[in-house]
């Protein structure tokens, strides 16, 4: 980007009262550069035109190989930079021709609008346009000639992609497993080497019936499932793979006309596999999965983790000589887990009992949590307080100025918009710093008095609970779950922040909670 300033002299040694100052905006498509649309072209075009007219360039805009169908372009986010940070000294934006501006004619008048309100006038190098009510009329032709060739050009791309869907092509970005390939490779995708094997383990998986979307989806992940871009698929996104009948090499591509072809590219997943985990979705095949899941003698079913392989303990009972036993249990292949039901749910009593707090220790932790609260509380008020009243301040400075270039013209209009432009912006600090302050309004008292009664019968209460209420205490003690050996649990386990807070320090009553993470929320 290339630009000159000052007053242009005239023919005649004479320089112009006045500068009239433009900027040229200049675009090529990749396909257009081997073209008679050249930058250069354009350029030497807007440059004679601006010199006919008798205006000074100050600045030029390339675009290369952009879109004209977006606003999205790198120089046209320039180029309206440039007219707002030199506002007054820039009076038209010449381009080559309107579909070089836009293509769209939405974003023309758009364009144009934000242009006149900076007091900028838009001028094509070959089209006749101007603020005359001719000159508007043959702007709202060009502007329309110019979304019809686009729209031209679109109906052009969607009739190429429909004959490639109809030929089994896949013209859109590969699903999970997939990679898009050149025509050279005489198919349109090939099996992705890092990730075509984990999505062909998702419909095995899954086609067992013994696990939801949610199940498979989190294990997955534990397993370093991601997107290209290196995300964690979301539950949407995974619903919709085992939906995707590409997997199978039948391409679907209902907005344009094509369903049920036949790909060029070979199936990842086999017929039978897909079709059973499609009958799973729709409800139309039996699986034991959910029942095995809810069964109330077997709440720590999925929740306690397996230390060796990762992956949530099952359960079963099994067939002795007289009696049937429960035992928990990790997941063929791995036989780390395998512990009657009694034992590992009676270690997981004693771990909860571990964690939780005496009633004498909750009644001063209590004491501590509130008076940090009040204390907070005082200083965020007065932090406000502080905050209103330099807005105040600001907004009497705002007023003075006011009164000073309206009543009593003191002061020039440069001087107070440049003052009222930097109040202005004071101002919008201060209401953030202020409305930061503020203090989520939430009966702290309520949640103490309601951890005071629960959390020092933490084991208590587990045993008596519903399996409902068990797997939501389990949740609320231990978000993330519990890793078993075999064993023993885990002792570096993530548990409830509710937990981190009761430990004590060094056994002081005068430090009995770790401040931070307490503090009151602000919004």
């Amino acid at each position: 980007m290339h630009g000159s300033r000052g007053l242009r002299a005239l023919e005649s040694g004479s320089k112009l009262p006045l500068m009239v100052g433009a900027v040229i905006y200049v675009r090529v498509s990749t396909k257009e550069q081997t073209e008679n649309l050249s930058l250069p072209t354009q350029l030497r075009a807007c440059e004679e035109y601006c010199r006919r007219e008798g205006y000074e360039v100050l600045e030029r805009f390339r675009e290369e190989g952009e879109s004209a169908k977006t606003a999205d372009r790198p120089q046209l986010q320039g180029l309206l930079k440039y007219c707002r940070t030199h506002k007054g000294q820039v009076h038209f934006v010449v381009v080559f021709n309107l579909t070089r501006f836009a293509r769209e004619k939405y974003d023309h008048f758009a364009l144009r609008s934000h242009l006149k309100s900076l007091g900028i006038s838009l001028r094509s190098a070959p089209d006749p346009i101007d603020d005359t009510s001719t000159g508007k009329l043959m702007e709202g032709v060009l502007a329309s000639f110019a979304q019809f060739d686009n729209d031209v050009r679109s109906d052009r791309t969607r009739a190429g992609m429909k004959a490639a869907l109809e030929l089994g092509r896949w013209t859109f970005l590969a699903p999970i497993g997939y990679i898009n390939v050149p025509r050279t490779y005489g198919k349109s995708l090939i099996p992705d080497p890092e990730r075509a094997a984990v999505v062909q383990q998702i419909f095995r998986d899954f086609a067992t019936g013994r696990f939801t979307k949610q199940e498979l989806l989190d294990e997955m992940t534990r397993r370093g499932l991601k997107t290209r871009k290196g995300l964690p698929v979301s539950s949407q996104a995974f619903a919709t793979m085992l939906e995707n009948e590409l997997y199978v090499g039948i391409v679907n591509a209902p907005g344009y006309g094509v369903v049920g072809k036949r790909g060029d590219f070979d199936p990842l997943i086999p017929d039978d596999v897909f079709y059973r985990v499609q009958a799973i979705l729709t409800g139309r095949l039996h699986t034991t999965g959910p029942y095995q899941r809810r069964r109330p003698e077997f709440p720590l079913r999925a929740f306690i983790k397996c230390a060796a392989c990762g992956r949530g303990v099952t359960a079963s009972w099994s067939k002795g000589r007289s009696a049937r036993y429960a035992y928990y249990h990790c997941l063929p292949p791995c036989r780390a887990v395998n512990i009657p039901k009694a034992r590992l749910e009676g270690l997981f009593v004693d771990e909860l009992e571990r964690f939780q707090p005496t009633p004498g220790y909750m009644r001063l932790l209590k004491e501590s949590v509130l008076r940090v609260w009040h204390d907070r509380k005082a200083s965020v008020k007065s932090d406000v307080a502080s905050a209103e009243q330099r807005a105040k301040a600001i907004q009497q400075k705002l007023d003075r100025l006011d009164d000073a270039f309206i009543y009593k013209e003191s002061i020039d209009l440069g001087t107070y918009e440049r003052q009222r432009d930097r109040l202005r912006e004071e101002l919008t600090l201060v209401e953030i710093d202020r409305h930061g302050s503020k203090v989520e309004e939430f009966d702290v008292e309520g949640i103490l008095n309601f951890a005071e009664r629960v959390l020092p019968r933490a084991s208590d209460l587990w045993i008596q609970a519903s399996l409902e209420q068990r797997q939501r205490l389990q949740r609320l003690f231990f978000p993330e779950g519990v890793a078993f050996s075999g064993k023993s649990f885990d002792r570096t386990v993530v548990s409830s922040s509710l937990f981190e807070y009761l430990r004590p320090l060094d056994g002081s009553n005068e430090n009995l909670v770790d401040l931070t993470g307490i503090e009151p929320v602000t919004s």
